[in-house]
């Protein structure tokens, strides 16, 4: 495995995608015990596709209309959807001392079947931003690649400064 979080972590393997519900929320399903759980993904942040309040925060914060976010967020989710299909096998690592979110949803670092880690691969492309909303151990790494994905002008920083 090429991923490796600082924090103690637990691993768990055989899941799968079941429905990927925005560019930082999943829905997986053990292979072989048919346990279902949404997973949020650790240190980052992607504009939202439904109008929420989430979406009317961020609205505030950017300075951006809702009608933008909403597009930059769709077009998140189909980056994300290029990378990795309903059905994929993924490996979930979840930090010991950091399981869940507010909302109870267990948060997790999504590593691919090549080993790759989602959470890095959004951030790299310009799909996602660092975010300190929940804690992450690697949040430094993760702002380093948030600013040079802005820097080189990818993803959705081909089209706006920030989200």
């Amino acid at each position: 495995m090429k991923y490796s979080a600082k924090e103690p972590y637990y691993v768990e393997t055989f899941y799968n995608v079941l429905e990927i519900k925005d560019a930082d929320t999943l829905v997986v399903k053990h292979a072989f015990s048919k346990e279902e759980k949404e997973i949020r993904l650790y240190g980052i942040d992607a504009p939202e596709i439904r109008i929420n309040r989430k979406l009317k925060e961020d609205e505030e914060k950017t300075h951006l209309p809702a009608s933008l976010l909403i597009e930059l967020g769709w077009e998140a989710r189909n980056y994300l959807t290029n990378v990795l299909s309903v059905g994929d096998r993924i490996t979930i690592l979840t930090e010991i001392k950091n399981a869940y979110d507010f909302y109870h949803r267990q948060l997790g670092y999504v590593i691919l079947e090549s080993g790759e880690c989602l959470n890095e691969l959004l951030l790299q492309n310009g799909y996602a931003k660092a975010s300190r909303d929940y804690y992450c151990s690697k949040l430094a790494e993760y702002q380093l690649m948030n600013r040079t994905a802005q820097l080189n002008k990818v993803g959705l920083y081909a089209r706006i400064s920030h989200f």
